[in-house]
């Protein structure tokens, strides 16, 4: 996840350059089939791969279930997964009618679909509520918990926690969907019931991230950094609670506000 690198470091201050050993993350791609069908070409960092690819048909739709799964086949010499589900499920389908068009999903940004047409929002109905000291805490600790993050300034993490603040799953990856699809396949894996949890990141809120969160069932998404308009709509259309900017004793609700408790 982390490479090793030389380089020269410049000091303005003093006019001085010197060679030193610096670190930066890695990105390499990974090869995604459903069945026997190539789905797509993930540029992601090279950590739990499966759960990453789990985590991502979960999240566009193709699987609705981990129980819909007869058999995950990580490769990780040739960086390639395949993923095998039940014989009753109507795969080819389902990918017809998938929003992705793309077959190489760069780390940079996640699928620029245009969510509103796909005629595929999810509803959340969740009742969840969390206290926003809960949500504040938790976040502002993201950073301090990404070890590859603190090594080299150059990835996203993403996690999902409990109402109460237990934390089920963190990941990173250097694209911030790869981040939350992670967590997505941490947390299926484990059962996890989707409903009782919120999602934190450090990335902007993006409506390709607010679409993979509904098609889940997370009823919260909370970030340090900000909101988009895309992601904006599309918790309007979801009925997502979206968070912002949470950091500097403050937090920023666009949307649904009632499930994020203000008082103790």
């Amino acid at each position: 996840m982390v490479q090793q690198v030389n380089i020269i470091r410049i000091d303005l201050s003093t006019g001085k350059s010197q060679n030193i050993v610096d670190y930066v993350a890695e990105e390499k791609p990974f090869y995604l089939l459903i069945n026997t069908t190539f789905w797509a070409t993930i540029l992601c960092s090279p950590t739990n791969l499966k759960e990453l690819a789990v985590g991502h048909f979960l999240s566009e739709g193709i699987l609705k279930s981990t129980e819909e799964l007869e058999e995950v086949i990580l490769k990780e010499s040739e960086s390639t997964c395949y993923v095998k589900l039940k014989p009753e499920i109507k795969v080819q389908d389902r990918v017809k009618t998938s929003r992705l068009h793309a077959r190489i999903i760069h780390s940079a940004c996640g699928d620029s679909s245009d969510y509103q047409k796909s005629g595929k929002i999810l509803k959340v109905k969740s009742n969840l509520k969390v206290k926003a000291q809960v949500i504040f805490d938790n976040v502002k600790q993201l950073n301090f918990k990404a070890e590859g993050y603190r090594k080299t300034g150059g990835f996203h993490v993403a996690a999902i926690y409990k109402a109460d603040g237990q934390l089920v799953a963190l990941a990173e990856d250097v694209g911030r969907h790869n981040a939350v699809d992670k967590v997505i396949g941490m947390a299926a894996l484990k059962n996890v019931d989707f409903d009782d949890c919120f999602l934190a990141l450090s990335g902007r809120i993006s409506g390709d991230v607010a679409f993979k969160a509904a098609n889940v069932g997370l009823p919260i998404i909370a970030s340090l950094s900000a909101a988009l308009s895309s992601g904006i709509t599309m918790a309007e259309s979801a009925g997502l609670t979206l968070a912002g900017f949470v950091r500097g004793k403050r937090i920023n609700v666009y949307t649904c506000p009632e499930r994020i408790v203000s008082k103790s």
